[in-house]
């Protein structure tokens, strides 16, 4: 697909992205039935799960891509590395500040060092590094190659961040939805939660495609400048 392609589709993605976070925020205050326990406080339910699998996704695709960029050398991959990298980092934000506003409610304070809280920090904190490591060298090529193993190590922590609940002795509750024996939310929670995560995926995937556009148009124009000057 050309980059005029990917722009296009990246566009209506996110335009769909976006209006769908729309009915899902009418839905959880208008639809969506009250938890018992914590009322309308949980309804961040819905925001800090979902950014939390598409940050896990977008690192995700940013190791991949790493991963075949430091194997085939095409620029192309690295191009979908730095945009995934940026967009795991935008919903990484969000989950981070999601779920401190939801602990202060239900545990009765912002942060404690227990491991998920604590690996998922260190997961960001990695990726920003990320961006540090492609900025510290002299050569960008080199400063490319160093950043794509930045990414492999760091999305190397999530299943243990999926996993650390189970594992280890944690404020934060276990797995609700990917679980063994089946999902324990009721019905329209889960239908809403599962909304929620696809509308914001397909707004990731549309901010991803434009930015990989981005760069593009970038490395297009920086070519053109180097033949006027030849």
């Amino acid at each position: 697909m050309s980059i005029t392609g990917v722009r296009r589709v990246g566009t209506f993605l996110a335009v769909v992205g976006l209006l769908g976070l729309g009915v899902v925020y009418w839905l959880s205050f208008f639809w969506v039935s009250t938890e018992a326990s914590q009322g309308i406080v949980q309804r961040i339910f819905y925001v800090h799960p979902p950014a939390a699998w598409t940050a896990f996704f977008a690192f995700g695709i940013a190791a991949l891509t790493s991963g075949m960029y430091l194997w085939l050398r095409d620029e192309r991959l690295d191009w979908a590395a730095l945009s995934a990298a940026e967009g795991g980092m935008v919903f990484g934000t969000i989950m981070l500040i999601t779920g401190p506003l939801w602990g202060r409610i239900a545990w009765g304070t912002y942060w404690t060092w227990e491991p998920r809280l604590t690996l998922t920090l260190l997961l960001w904190f990695i990726f920003l590094g990320y961006f540090m490591v492609r900025r510290s060298t002299e050569n960008p090529e080199q400063g490319k190659r160093f950043s794509a193993v930045v990414a492999i190590v760091g999305a190397l922590l999530i299943p243990f961040i999926h996993l650390s609940v189970v594992w280890f002795r944690s404020l934060h509750p276990e797995p609700v939805v990917v679980r063994p024996d089946g999902p324990l939310l009721p019905g329209d929670m889960l239908t809403l939660l599962l909304t929620s995560l696809a509308v914001f995926l397909v707004l990731f995937l549309g901010l991803f495609m434009l930015r990989y556009t981005l760069e593009g148009i970038r490395a297009d124009l920086q070519v053109r400048a180097r033949r006027a000057a030849a």
